[in-house]
């Protein structure tokens, strides 16, 4: 059950069969219903969340009440709210399932146990957090530097497939424009 997350470990550090078995007694697995919620403002974050199959994203609601998509989780790709999460604060943000989703959850209540017992876990999610954060300073360049159809024609080479698989207005809130306005750059480009 938890193969997916195992072998995305290995990309990154080693682990013994006896620490996977270990690993495996801390994890439990959830299913989110499409449209259904693991987070919503206001709410404390409390664990990480490794998607199995399925997608969410992350938004916030803006001033306007307009919703505003941060960023998106698929396969092999950890989600949460670190602010939240770490100093056990309202979220500000919501994590939704924008298709019915499985995910690993791994509760903060036991992440600390479970790194003393697995040091190497730590360098993993280091090694992550380092890739999110280096992630995270692109996507800010692209918003910023890049033009709305070059901003589309790099997400739709690099993600090409993800490109069809979630709502035209959620992929237009994250590349920072308006549902009609990506109609008509994909009428352009594709």
């Amino acid at each position: 059950m938890y193969a997916p997350l195992l072998a995305h470990i290995a990309r990154y550090v080693t682990l013994t069969t006896a620490d996977a078995d270990l690993l495996q007694t801390y994890l439990r697995q959830q299913t989110i219903a499409r449209k259904d919620y693991l987070l919503t403002e206001g709410q404390v974050c409390t664990a990480n969340y490794f998607v199995l199959r399925g997608c969410l994203r992350t938004y916030l609601v803006n001033e306007k009440g307009s919703e505003q998509t941060i960023q998106f989780g698929i396969e092999n790709w950890w989600l949460t709210d670190y602010a939240s999460l770490d100093l056990q604060t309202p979220s500000q943000f919501f994590i939704q399932a924008v298709e019915t989703t499985e995910v690993v959850v791994f509760d903060k209540r036991v992440q600390e146990e479970v790194l003393s017992q697995l040091p190497q876990l730590e360098r993993y999610f280091r090694i992550l957090l380092q890739k999110s954060a280096a992630a995270a300073l692109f996507r800010i360049k692209f918003l910023f530097s890049l033009s709305g159809e070059a901003r589309y024609r790099h997400f739709n080479s690099a993600f090409p497939g993800f490109v069809q698989r979630v709502p035209q207005y959620m992929l237009a809130s994250y590349l920072g424009f308006t549902p009609e306005f990506l109609s008509k750059i994909r009428a352009k480009v594709d």
